[in-house]
This record gives C-alpha cells, sequence and structure tokens, in this order.
C-alpha cells in the first residue's frame, strides 16, 4: 500500500470527526485533517457522497468512506491497521462496546448541543473563529460574521430536534453532572471503559465528549472543575503518545481489559445511567418508526423513503425522559448503529447471548436486545436506505 496519508475531511467542531480522529491517533495511522470549506471536499467528496456532511475519508488510493463507524471498520477489519483489539473477543465485552458505541453517537446529544449553543457569553467568540477556520469557506470578516449567524441558526434548531430547549435546560445539566459523576467513579481504577486499554465505546463517546463538551469554554470549565478525571481521559483519548502513567507504575506494563469477561460494578452504575437517559428514546423511536414504515406502502427497499435521498430523518416523536415530555428526530441511522449491536449478539453461541442478557438486564437494558424495526437499515453508496421487509 501506498505511504501517502489518509486524508480525514472534518473539524475541530465536528461531533463525529471525534471518534475518527482519536482512533486514527491512537493507532498511529499516517493521515492528515482537511477541513470541509476545501475545494478538494466540496466539489469531489461532497458530490461523491451524496450530501455535505463529515466525517469522510479518502485513501490513498482514492476510496472515499464516508461515516466514523464504516470509516473505522476499514482500518479494523480491511486494511487491518488497529495496533490496539477495539472490538473484544468475549462476548458481554464486545456487546457493551457496542452499547457505548450507540449511546456514545447519539446518547449525549442533548448535552453537547446545549452546552454549546445555549452559553453564547462563554462560547460564542470560540465558535465563531472555530467555525470560520474550518466550517465556513474563506471569506471577508463581516460576510464570514453573517455566514457564521446562518450556519448557527440551523445548529440551534438541531439542538431543538434532539429534544433541548427551556423546558429541558436545567435536568439535561443536572443529567450530564450525573455522567460525569459516574465516569468520573469508573476511571478512578480504570483507563479506559473495559479496563486498560481502549475499545469502540471509547472511540464512539469522543465524538461529543471531545468536539463539544471539552473543547467548547462553558462545558469544558464544568468537567475541569467538578470531574478532572474525565478531562484526562479526554486527552488520553485525543494522543499518540500514552498518557496513562497514573494507571501503571512501569511505561511498559501489560494494557488488558478487565479479566474473565467482567463488568466492574461502576461501568454497571454507566450502564443503568444509559437505561435512564437513553433507552426510552430509542424505544420510542423504533416505535415510531416501525408505524411510519407500516404506512409506506410504496417503499422502494434500497431507498430511504424519501424524496431526498440524503435526508437523514423520518420525523419527530415525544417520550418521556426524566419526569417530562420531549421530542426528538427520528433517524433511521441509530438503528443502523442497534442492529451492530443486535448482530454482534445475534454471532454468539446460546450460552454467551444468556450471559450478555444477564449483564444487560442487570444494568436494566435488557429490553435493547430486543428492539427491531420491520426492515433492517442499510447502509448503500454512503446513505441510509431500507432492506426488505423482515
Amino acid at each position: 500500500m501506498s505511504d501517502s496519508p489518509y486524508i480525514l475531511y472534518g473539524g475541530p467542531v465536528s461531533l463525529y470527526t471525534g471518534k475518527v480522529r482519536s482512533y486514527l491517533r491512537k493507532n498511529n495511522i499516517n493521515f492528515i485533517e482537511v477541513h470541509p470549506n476545501s475545494e478538494r471536499y466540496l466539489k469531489h467528496i461532497v458530490p461523491t457522497v451524496g450530501r455535505w456532511i463529515m466525517p469522510c475519508l479518502e485513501t490513498p488510493d482514492g476510496r472515499i468512506i464516508q461515516d466514523g463507524a464504516d470509516i473505522i471498520d476499514f482500518f479494523d477489519n480491511e486494511v487491518k491497521l488497529s495496533q490496539f483489539p477495539i472490538r473484544p473477543t468475549t462476548p458481554v465485552h464486545r456487546a457493551v462496546s457496542h452499547l457505548f458505541e450507540i449511546f456514545g453517537g447519539e446518547g449525549l446529544l442533548r448535552p453537547a448541543m446545549h452546552y454549546r449553543w445555549n452559553f453564547d457569553e462563554q462560547n460564542i467568540a470560540f465558535l465563531e473563529s472555530e467555525f470560520s477556520i474550518s466550517v465556513i469557506p474563506k471569506m471577508t470578516e463581516g460576510k464570514e460574521q453573517i455566514n457564521f449567524a446562518r450556519s448557527s441558526g440551523r445548529m440551534r434548531k438541531a439542538a431543538v430536534t434532539f429534544g433541548v430547549g427551556p423546558h429541558s435546560e436545567k435536568i439535561i445539566e443536572s443529567s450530564f453532572a450525573e455522567w460525569l459523576e459516574l465516569f468520573s467513579a469508573h476511571l478512578a481504577e480504570n483507563a479506559y471503559l473495559l479496563g486498560n486499554r481502549p475499545t469502540l465505546g471509547d472511540y464512539c463517546l469522543m465524538g461529543p465528549m471531545w468536539a463539544h463538551l471539552f473543547r467548547d469554554p462553558a462545558p469544558t470549565a464544568v468537567i475541569k472543575k467538578s470531574a478532572p478525571r474525565v478531562g484526562r481521559w479526554v486527552e488520553r483519548m485525543s494522543t499518540y503518545e500514552q498518557y496513562d502513567g497514573e494507571y501503571f507504575e512501569t511505561p511498559t506494563a501489560p494494557r488488558e481489559l478487565v479479566a474473565n469477561d467482567a463488568l466492574p460494578d461502576t461501568l454497571v452504575a454507566m450502564m443503568h445511567y444509559v437505561a435512564d437517559e437513553y433507552l426510552p428514546e430509542i424505544t420510542a423511536h423504533v416505535e415510531f418508526a416501525n408505524n411510519w414504515l407500516i404506512e409506506q406502502t410504496d417503499l422502494v427497499t434500497g431507498t430511504n423513503g424519501l424524496p431526498d435521498p440524503g435526508a437523514r430523518g423520518i420525523g419527530k416523536t415525544t417520550f418521556a425522559w426524566r419526569g417530562i415530555e420531549i421530542e426528538t428526530a427520528v433517524m433511521p441511522y441509530r438503528f443502523w448503529l442497534l442492529q451492530r449491536l443486535h448482530d454482534a449478539v445475534a454471532a454468539c453461541d446460546a450460552a454467551s447471548q444468556t450471559a450478555i442478557r444477564a449483564a444487560f438486564r442487570n444494568a436494566g437494558l435488557e429490553s435493547i436486545l430486543d428492539l427491531r424495526t420491520i426492515r433492517r437499515v442499510e447502509r448503500a453508496n454512503h446513505l441510509e436506505v431500507w432492506g426488505p421487509l423482515l
């Protein structure tokens, strides 16, 4: 293979670029990052993938891969450049890693969007600068401000579609404080989610935890004040070098996962948090999607069933969350991630599936193993599409 670097099209402000950048760095993969306001991205990558979206990867031989999960799969499965096995070989650990793949990408969107867009006094100067260098095409300062106002306006509206609003803001903040407390307690004895090396779930948590919740001024102050261990985890996940001296007496100590496929009590507590924070949402979304699919009597297999092939959402639904009712957008991409958990469990033998169910039941999460849409979500030509009826 060519020694030329891989090209990652993304930006520091991008949530989903965060997990890919972390993976590439931790595995010492040769890459350069190019902003999505570049001519190459706008004139070649966007037409190829069918929408303006980050992250995208261009290989030295010109192949284009869109989506963080597909990019990590490419390196882990095809070219086999992962230095750390990111998918545990034991069944419970593998299932838990996929659980945090879903939750990392989708379950922390409320605090990520709230802390980015509802703290202008702390954030706005930083965000204007960040967006101007990585998202908004180069232009005069006056026009940059106009374009930032336009693009940030779209993102503020997107925050609402994730359940962020005046009625939920204080609950989001208390929920995020709980998350930091639980994660910090876990990191007292473990460098990463499943022990002392990063796995898939760690990389996926880095999406929201890096771009929005650690780099933006308002939330990073919260983390550094109340959960410095979590801050060090974020820094550890963003570096090439070993940055885990607080866990090891010698630099060459083995980086192993928790023995015997066990789950520390602190991780089980984090899984209980996922049950409270995200299980009601994904359950409501699957129910909405199944009703929507039943109504789409003319839906063509291999399409998203919408006028715009690149559209990501099929509607909105309401559900009870932490004592209030909120409304969020239903996106088939989440079901595709959920299927990755289901497929990992289905690949196990009966005894292993029993062990997985027991672990998830203990954390209040067993029902997530049975959530199914009546059509599988597939990815074709960089887009999410519906498969045949099951």
